[in-house]
C-alpha cells in the first residue's frame, strides 16, 4: 500500500459566492486526508501523538490546476514522499473523477508540545507511516 484515499463533497461553505472552492480549502481538504491516514494506521488522535508531542505543518506548496465546485465529489490522496527523524513530507492531490484539480506537498514536522521545538517521531509512528511511502528507502537523518 503506498497512497490513501478519501472523499470529500464540495459544501457551500468550501465555496466562494460564484460556488467554486476558496483556495484556502483545499488545505482543509488534504489535512483531512492526512489526518484519515494516520487514524486509519491506528492514532485516533493523529495531530496529538501523545501529551508531549504534537504535529505541525511547517511548509505548504501548493498548485491549483482547476476549480472544484459546490456539491464536487472529491477524492484527496496522501502519499509519504520523505521521511526524517522529526518530519514526515506528504505529496497530496485532489481528484475530480479522474481530473486532477490541485496537487501539494505538505511537511510534518513532530514537535515538544511545551517548546514546540523539533523531537524525534515516535518509533511506533514512523513504522506504520512507512506503509504510506512511495519507497520503502525514505528514512532520511536530518
Amino acid at each position: 500500500m503506498s497512497c490513501f484515499s478519501t472523499s470529500i463533497r464540495v459544501y457551500i461553505e468550501d465555496t466562494d459566492a460564484g460556488g467554486i472552492v476558496f483556495y484556502a480549502n483545499y488545505l482543509k481538504f488534504m489535512e483531512r486526508a492526512r489526518t484519515e491516514m494516520l487514524r486509519s494506521l491506528g492514532f485516533s488522535k493523529p495531530a496529538l501523538i501523545d501529551d508531549t508531542a504534537l504535529l505541525v505543518v511547517a511548509s505548504v506548496s501548493v498548485d491549483y490546476k482547476r476549480p472544484a465546485r459546490l456539491d464536487d465529489l472529491l477524492t484527496v490522496t496522501a502519499e509519504v514522499v520523505e521521511i526524517g527523524r522529526v518530519y514526515v513530507v506528504f505529496k497530496q492531490q485532489v481528484f475530480r473523477g479522474e481530473e486532477l484539480i490541485s496537487d501539494g506537498e505538505i511537511k510534518v514536522v513532530c514537535v515538544d508540545s511545551q517548546s514546540l521545538r523539533p523531537i524525534s517521531l515516535p518509533e511506533n509512528m514512523l513504522e506504520k507511516i512507512k506503509e504510506y511511502s512511495v519507497s520503502q528507502e525514505l528514512l532520511r537523518n536530518p
